[in-house]
């Protein structure tokens, strides 16, 4: 079997997909019974925030009619798709939430998904290693137009692509992630363990694919390099500054950067089919170094939902650092654009994450200040599509049309 690129690489390339699903129809049987479910509609008292005009015109009350057309959106997805398990939580001040889980997070005992499982965020992991990085920035310890090559020999190119280039996707260095004998080595043992500097020579075998800032292309390669400054700048290893410096002023209690393949208890399993043979494995307990600074973090649904609106917002930068990290280069589609290690799709800010076994989606819309946090426990695409895109369209589909994600709305299905 002629090897694909480790679905790390996609985590980003899936905002640009079009989602292919059929629209929602409620779903018969033992799922509501199983689902663990909350739909608050929004209290009326006097602390509840008063939405403004734009905000009322984003996001709808999230009535229980609204519920359970939201429902029977997700049912319908998880028909088409396969997928094991989600779970979906939406907020939104003045407007009140919607939190389910639905099908299961062991495929072996049938236990139900919960809201409180750990589950591996791939790509998400990108938005924290580039908040330390821009912590930097503020400290006035590194600069954005600073040349890789000034922390990190060896890079092809290093003297000319900068650190806002690497953050941005547009350096123009070889994604790791799709060389053939990285993936080779990986599916035949994915419990072994890598190094940045082995990640990085996967990279380098490669001409670079274009001149520094030329255009968008999304690549591993940059964070592992943006670990690596963190960690020279800084004298203390990665995992040490995320948790020290991004997630306990963030108030993160739940997500960490593991230095092992454990997982925290409770967690969910995690499936997939990016195997040798092609076939569905559990991938629960694969080793993630290979991912390090690009995707190796893991999370929660609570977690998700503080960060996706802290990463938004730029609570831990000062509003200059936030700025730049917002300035988007144009990725696929109109209205999609791609920040340092964060993106603009349909006005949904955030970044989506996809690992073997696991992808989140966790987005912020401001003008409505809503969250929205997906999770699932399989990688399996539906077609060409990613899952976490199928699920996302669905459900902005109903609550925000005119916000779609990834920005169009869902058509019928092909057969895949």
């Amino acid at each position: 079997m002629k090897p694909t690129h480790i679905r790390l690489v996609r985590a980003c390339a899936a905002v640009a997909a079009a989602g292919l699903l059929i629209g929602p129809v409620v779903a018969p049987g033992t799922d509501a019974a199983r689902a663990a479910s909350v739909a608050t509609p929004a209290p009326a008292s006097a602390s509840t925030p008063t939405p403004t005009p734009a905000a009322d015109a984003q996001f709808p009350q999230l009535t229980p009619a609204v519920a359970a057309r939201l429902d029977a959106a997700v049912r319908q997805v998880m028909r088409e798709t396969k997928v094991p398990g989600v779970t979906v939580g939406l907020w939104a001040p003045g407007k009140g939430s919607y939190v389910r889980t639905f099908g299961v997070a062991d495929k072996t005992t049938r236990t139900p998904m919960a809201t409180d499982l750990h589950v591996r965020i791939g790509s998400e992991t990108k938005t924290f290693t580039v908040t330390a990085l821009l912590q930097l920035v503020d400290q006035k310890r590194i600069g954005l137009d600073d040349p890789i090559g000034k922390y990190v020999q060896g890079v092809p190119n290093g003297e000319r692509i900068t650190l806002r280039q690497l953050a941005g996707m547009r350096s123009g260095l070889f994604n790791y992630s799709m060389d053939e004998g990285f993936i080779k080595k990986l599916q035949a043992d994915p419990e072994l363990g890598f190094t940045p500097e082995q990640l990085l020579g996967y990279s380098f075998r490669h001409p670079v694919r274009f001149p520094p800032g030329a255009r968008f292309d999304y690549s591993n390669t940059n964070l592992i390099l943006l670990g690596l400054v963190v960690e020279k700048v800084t004298g203390r290893p990665l995992h040490e500054v995320i948790t020290r410096d991004v997630l306990a002023p963030a108030g993160l209690r739940h997500t960490v950067f593991p230095t092992s393949p454990a997982l925290p208890d409770p967690y969910a399993h995690g499936y997939t089919d990016q195997t040798a043979s092609g076939r569905i494995e559990d991938s629960t307990h694969w080793n993630p170094s290979w991912a390090w600074a690009a995707g190796e973090m893991v999370s929660d649904l609570q977690d998700l939902r503080s960060w996706a609106q802290t990463l938004a917002t730029g609570k831990l930068l000062t509003p200059a650092t936030q700025a730049e990290r917002l300035r988007t280069t144009p990725m696929n589609l109109p209205g999609d654009g791609y920040g340092l290690g964060i993106f603009d799709v349909q006005g949904w800010i955030g970044h989506n994450g996809s690992i073997p076994g696991y992808e989140v989606l966790p987005v912020y819309l401001p003008p409505a200040r809503a969250t929205m946090v997906i999770l699932l426990n399989t990688d399996v695409r539906y077609g060409n599509q990613e899952p976490s895109t199928l699920f996302g369209q669905a459900v902005t589909s109903v609550v925000t049309p005119d916000h779609v994600y990834p920005g169009h709305k869902p058509v019928a299905p092909r057969n895949s």
